[in-house]
């Protein structure tokens, strides 16, 4: 079996290549080549955490995975990772384990490709300033998949402790020539903003949509659970196109979605449909430089296979990687 780490895989699989495949594993998704079940979720209450089990398949590949994620809020007090996942990779040929590799930077990965991706088919082609609320690591992937698909020349960042933002900006400022900023308030950057791209664990919601500008095009990747709303029903009610990662996992997951359609005032047939769709032309994209656009994601296990799978072909072609018998 091969072992790789965050390094190794970050060394070799670039968000650029990560599009690309993320791209053909929906398509493969929407000609019925990918097993993905329901994925099983396991709550720790006394610590605000949970553990996350994710199998899928894809038959042209003829690999299977298994992803496994701990979310604990409360680790970076005690000097540990909020997020900490691993995948086993299958070869559904044999049955022979594959490898394993470290799924926290993956899952950010092939989430920020999936923004990306959503991004290039909804954004108005001209937009150039990208607003990033919610400075934590998962944003860092976002807001490169956005840099891959659009001519961005303006970052804007707002984040509850500004010291977050500060560090995230340094991230990025060698690597890009144009502004960034940073911003107290988050509505200062929701009235500039072509792109918006919500990150966060908030449980209400973080801007005001009544400030969302016409042709906006939004990415929601934060709220991944039922009570959690990063996005308000404003937002939700002014946008003309929602598309989901998947429906199943925007009705049993998104907050965003499933507190305004508990109280009647939002339903889910107004979703405009599956990322899927998208890619494959089954639905339109943006239509006029008016439409506000929205994206959400709560996740989905092929999308970790299909990256998985791509980092270990390309670790066996260059030898990178750890060896182990079991």
């Amino acid at each position: 079996m091969l072992i790789l780490n965050e390094n190794q895989i970050r060394s070799l699989y670039p968000m650029k290549l990560a599009i690309k495949d993320m791209e053909d594993a929906l398509h493969a998704y929407v000609e019925g080549k990918i097993l993905n079940p329901s994925r099983t979720v396991l709550d720790f209450p006394d610590k605000k955490a949970s553990a996350l089990y994710m199998p899928s398949a894809i038959e042209t590949a003829a690999t299977a995975a298994v992803k496994v994620v701990t979310i604990f809020p409360e680790n970076p007090s005690r000097g540990m990772k909020t997020t900490q996942g691993v995948i086993l990779l299958t070869d559904t040929e044999n049955g022979s384990h594959l490898a394993l590799l470290n799924a926290s930077y993956l899952t950010r990965l092939r989430t920020g490709a999936a923004s990306a991706i959503a991004t290039k088919y909804l954004a108005k082609e001209d937009a150039s300033t990208v607003l990033v609320i919610g400075c934590g690591a998962m944003a860092e992937e976002q807001l490169s998949g956005v840099l891959e698909v659009r001519q961005i020349k303006k970052i804007v960042l707002f984040n509850r402790t500004r010291a977050k933002a500060e560090a995230f900006k340094e991230k990025f400022k060698d690597g890009f020539s144009g502004s960034i900023t940073i911003v107290d308030d988050v509505n200062e950057g929701v009235n500039v903003a072509d792109i918006i791209i919500c990150s966060t664990r908030s449980e209400t919601p973080v801007f005001s949509g009544e400030l969302v500008k016409p042709g906006t095009h939004i990415n929601g990747v934060g709220s991944y659970l039922p009570h959690m709303q990063e996005v308000d029903e404003t937002t939700i009610k002014r946008a003309s196109k929602i598309v989901a990662d998947t429906l199943e996992g925007v009705e049993e997951e998104a907050g965003d979605f499933i507190i305004p359609a508990k109280k009647g005032s939002w339903s889910f047939s107004k979703l405009h449909g599956e990322l899927g769709e998208l890619v494959t032309g089954k639905l339109l994209g943006r239509e006029n430089d008016g439409e506000i656009t929205f994206f959400k994601s709560v996740g989905i296990a092929y999308f970790d296979l299909a990256v998985a799978a791509a980092v270990y072909k390309k670790a066996v072609e260059l030898g990178i990687g750890t060896e182990v018998d079991l």
